[in-house]
Formats: C-alpha cells, structure tokens, sequence
C-alpha cells in the first residue's frame, strides 16, 4: 500500500483520540479519586476486604494494575502471532477495543456493593485498552516511512491528549456542577463518567477501523491459527535475538518504563494520600499534565530530529530523575503542581518517542509487525507489573509512598545507563533483515 498517505496516518493518529480517555478518565484522574472514595469499610477507613483478604484500598488500586498487565503480557504475543499469520490485525484490534470500552461502560454500576465485580471490570478495561494498542502500534511501520515515525507519533500522542481533556472537561463540569445537569446523587457524575469513556471510544474507533488497511501483505490462511501462531512467534523470537540494538533497547526501556507508567498510574493516589490534596487540585493536576504533554510530544520529536532518538530519550529520562528527586520532598501544593508540569512535558515526550524508536529498530523487511510489537508491549507490560508491585510492596512495608518515589529513581538511573550502550541516530538505516543480514 501506498505508504504516508495523509487520510491514513489522521485515521491511525484518532485511535490515540478514541481510546487516549481510558487512560486520562479511567488510570489517572476520576476514577482513582471515586476508587479511593469507595473503596471504603463499614466504617469509612481504607483497610477493605477484596476476595477473603484484608488490604490496604490504594494497595488494591496497584496490585489490580499489576495483575492486568501481566495477564496482557501472557495473552498478546499469541494473539499477534496468530493475527500476523492469519493478516487479521484489524479484527484483533476490534476484539480488545469493544471489550475495554463494554468494561468502562459497566464502571457506571460501581458502588460499594459492587466492589469486587467493578474491580474486575476495571482489570478487564486495563486489558482491552493496553491489549489494542500493540495492534494500533503495530501499524505505523506499515503505513509510514522511516523518517516520519517520530513525527506521527507525536501527532498520535498529541490527539490523544486533546481528545481526551475534551472529554475529561465535560466530565469534570457534572461532577463540580451536579446541578447544572440536574443531578442529586453525588456518585452519579462520575459514574456517567465512566460510562462516557465507553461511548467515546467505540464511536471515534470507527475511523480507524474504516480507514486502516486490512491483511497488507494479502496473506492467505491455511490450517489452524493457534498452532501456525505458535510457529509465527517462535520465528519472530528467535529474529529478535538476533537484533542487537533491539534487544539492548528493549532491556533500557523495561528498566526506564517501570517508572515512568508507575508514576502515571499513582500520581493521583499520591497527591490524594501523602499530601491530602482535595479532589479539584488533583483533576486540575491531570488537566495540567496533559495539556503540556501536548507541546512536550513535538518537542522531543524535535530533539530525536536534532540529535537522534537515544540522545533524545536520555534527556527525558535524566528530567524524570529530577522529578523523582523533587517527588521526594514535595509537600506544598504549588510544588505538586510544577511538579506535574514537569511530569507532563516529558510524559508524552518519552512515550512517543520510545515507540517511533522501536520502530525504527526493527527489520526492514519484517511483515510481523504485530509479533515484533508485542514483544515491545509485553516489555512494556512487564515493567508496569514490576513497577507498580514494587511501588505497593515498598509502601506497605514501609508505610510511605516517598520511599517508594527512591525505588523508582533507581530504575530511572539504570534506564539512562542501558540507553547509553545504543547508538543514537536520527534514521536507522543500515539496519538487518528479517533473516539477520
């Protein structure tokens, strides 16, 4: 197919709009603070039952991110495979979408009653949003050129931050004005909230799924999907061990991931427990992240152009060992919030980027995108399981989410040393083939 094709990287870039709301609604801004409100005893402390065991509620609110990841991490390499086999991407993708949205619709009915069941539901949303991203990702080498990875990437990440503060302002409007809307129950407005994710998810996913290309390279199937997806992995696994670049990148961005999605998915649990800021600063927080997260894609898009990409992954990573450090010993709100502008412009600087990257690294002639991407997304999964069980363990041993903070600097310090044992190029072109030459 014809490759950088303007009508197909704006439909690739509006999934980062579709599902973008999961990740700014759902992760990191209403639904940890309705979680943290609900998620309550008898008595309204934080020490809940879930399943027969007594656990500290936020220490529930991490361990569920890490058990969904790691069910993503088992499930998605089978499933690209087979969808690489079968050239069936597209139908993948559909599958985990429509099951992340159901699952946000279903978070309108969490109540205290229904604590266990909506846990769940929030685990399955984690799953059908992470799982249809590889597949999403999975695309871009597909439908662009080396040379505009970086740049659609940022305009990917970009959308989907403007999309989702959208959707995030008009959630926010019924839940600080319930009665502009005519609502009496103050649980309702953020749980139409959740419900709304849903809704907006599947609706803009249709450009996407219209526009995309389906099975690109007209592969036919013959004989079972699993068992030829079992072989098709094998394959993709034993070229990924031959790509030394790749695999040294892979190994950086494990280390250096696991605390930059950590803090993503606990920024708002901290500032509501350790610093007892109020629900209005924290949604203004995540508004504010987003927002500069926007200038801080492009800007590191730039930096890769000036510098090339590993150079300009070191600067995001030495940023964020700077924010843990001021994480540290934060306690004033105003500190909180420069914080977060911090967080923000390298926030969507570091995610663009280290997907472009892995882009750029694979094959040149690969037509298994979706199996080399799951490799990046299982690294991926894998450093938010580590991250975020490390991150609870210290907190309930120790009993303070600052100590916490100190474990994710040292993986930051040893991302930025795995980074420096890669070349750092603005376009990867004397790169292998599929076959290692």
């Amino acid at each position: 197919m014809q490759k950088n094709n303007p009508r197909t990287i704006n439909a690739w870039c509006m999934y980062d709009w579709a599902n973008s709301v999961h990740s700014l609604v759902i992760v990191s801004s209403i639904f940890p603070i309705y979680f943290n409100a609900t998620a309550k005893n008898e008595q309204g402390g934080d020490i809940i039952d879930f399943l027969g065991i007594t656990i500290k509620s936020s220490v529930l609110f991490s361990y569920s991110v890490s058990m969904s990841f790691l069910l993503v991490a088992l499930l998605i390499p089978f499933c690209t495979a087979m969808a690489d086999y079968a050239g069936r991407k597209k139908l993948f993708m559909k599958l985990f979408c429509y099951t992340g949205a159901a699952s946000c619709a279903f978070l309108y009915f969490f109540t205290r009653d229904t604590l266990t069941i909506s846990v769940l539901a929030f685990m399955l949303s984690l799953i059908g949003w992470s799982g249809s991203i590889v597949f999403y990702n999975s695309f871009l080498p597909e439908i662009a050129t080396e040379e505009n990875f970086d740049r659609y990437s940022a305009r990917g990440y970009s959308l989907g931050y403007i999309g989702s503060v959208l959707l995030m302002v008009f959630n926010l409007s019924m839940v600080l004005f319930p009665a502009m809307y005519g609502i009496t129950d103050p649980s309702l407005p953020a749980r139409i909230s959740f419900l709304t994710v849903g809704i907006w998810w599947v609706l803009f996913a249709q450009i996407p799924f219209r526009y995309l290309p389906n099975n690109t390279h007209n592969k036919s199937t013959e004989g079972s999907w699993i068992f030829n997806g079992f072989r098709e992995l094998k394959k993709v696994f034993g070229q990924v061990r031959s790509q030394t670049n790749l695999t040294r990148y892979l190994l950086a961005f494990f280390v250096f991931n696991m605390g930059v999605q950590t803090v993503m998915y606990v920024a708002t649990i901290f500032g509501a427990n350790e610093l007892k800021l109020p629900d209005q600063s924290l949604i203004i927080t995540i508004l504010l992240i987003q927002l500069v997260a926007i200038a801080g894609s492009y800007l590191f898009a730039y930096l890769s152009s000036k510098l090339g990409n590993i150079y300009a992954l070191m600067i995001g990573v030495a940023v964020w060992i700077g924010i843990c450090t001021g994480a540290y010993y934060v306690t004033l709100e105003t500190e909180f919030f420069v914080l977060a502008a911090v967080v923000g412009m390298v926030m969507g600087g570091i995610q663009s980027l280290s997907r472009a990257t892995y882009s750029k690294l694979l094959p040149v002639d690969t037509q298994d995108t979706a199996s080399y991407f799951s490799f990046y997304d299982v690294t991926e999964k894998a450093s938010i399981v580590l991250g975020t069980l490390v991150y609870g363990l210290v907190e309930q041993v120790t009993g303070s989410m600052r100590n916490s903070v100190l474990a994710l600097l040292l993986f930051f310090v040893v991302g930025l040393v795995l980074l420096s044992r890669i070349p750092s190029q603005k376009v990867y072109r004397f790169r292998l083939d599929s076959t290692g030459n």
